[in-house]
């Protein structure tokens, strides 16, 4: 019973700290690098991963609030996988080939 409480709450503060780390990389990319890789603006995104860090700051992986802990997962997630690479294309300029 006690490894499976460490186990949540290692997921838990897993979800938390890559959902910091999204929103200190939304905080410190700029503004028109998100126009230009047709995402919505800065303060959204900010906005989005910040939201999303704070849920699952509050809540736990396994819990009362896990509703609330998986939806700022998935809105974390959303900013590492589509956005963040799609941010880093286009200040590296994109691909000469």
């Amino acid at each position: 019973m006690l490894v499976a409480f460490w186990i949540t709450d290692v997921i838990s503060w897993a979800g938390a700290a890559a959902g910091l780390f999204a929103f200190v990389h939304a905080l410190l990319q700029r503004a028109d690098a998100y126009s230009a890789a047709d995402r919505k603006t800065k303060p959204v995104w900010m906005g989005i991963t910040g939201a999303g860090t704070a849920a699952m700051a509050l809540f736990r992986f396994f819990g009362p609030g896990m509703m609330f802990w998986l939806a700022g997962l998935v809105a974390v997630l959303v900013y590492l996988v589509d956005v963040r690479p799609k941010l880093i294309e286009v200040q590296r300029g994109g691909r000469n080939w």
